[in-house]
């Protein structure tokens, strides 16, 4: 029965629930949001070993910190929550590895089209998805981060590794290119 409640539960209860010390309900978040977590990271990190412990690195502080999420009434999400986690993970675990070594490689281009890709030619026209391929990577990262993953300013710099300006630049900048893109 409490299976059932829990499957019904949305991410947001489940953070709340699991803030509480609920073991099942943490067990039904990893569950909903670790396949598409790891897929994420994956395309931004080419080292299965990285993915590996920034997955466990966030779990065990969605854990530990699931009573400082804040929710919809900051005008967030649970799943926004759990993604702004893993990335300023994964920043840190780049960082890390810069200190050590040269950086992991980051996947430039798959043989494969991206998941988030393949989602954005299906929901845009040919026009918008014409202009979107044009734009410099730079630029794509930028609203790759901000508009597909709903990302703010500050959240795509920390998962970029760069400065606010920087990605306030860029974005004004795609939009730009966008809007020439399509006149």
């Amino acid at each position: 029965m409490k299976q059932k409640a829990l499957e019904r539960a949305d991410e947001e209860t489940l953070v709340r629930r699991t803030a509480r010390g609920d073991r099942a309900a943490f067990e039904e978040l990893y569950r909903r949001t670790s396949p598409w977590l790891a897929v994420r990271l994956r395309r931004r990190c080419a080292d299965d070993q990285i993915v590996a412990e920034v997955m466990q690195e966030t779990y065990l502080a969605i854990w530990r910190a699931a009573g400082s999420f804040a929710g919809a009434a900051a005008g967030g999400s649970a799943v926004g929550w759990v993604w702004t986690i893993a990335a300023r993970r994964l920043v840190d675990a780049f960082r890390r590895r810069a200190h050590h070594a040269e950086p992991p490689a980051v996947l430039a281009d798959a043989s494969a089209p991206a998941a988030e890709e393949e989602a954005l030619a299906g929901t845009v026209g040919d026009d918008v998805g014409d202009a979107l391929r044009t734009l410099a990577p730079e630029l794509r990262q930028v609203l790759q981060a901000m508009v597909l993953d709903g990302l703010t300013v500050r959240e795509t710099a920390v998962l970029l590794g760069l400065p606010e300006g920087t990605v306030k630049t860029r974005a004004r900048r795609a939009r730009v290119a966008m809007r020439e893109a399509l006149s």
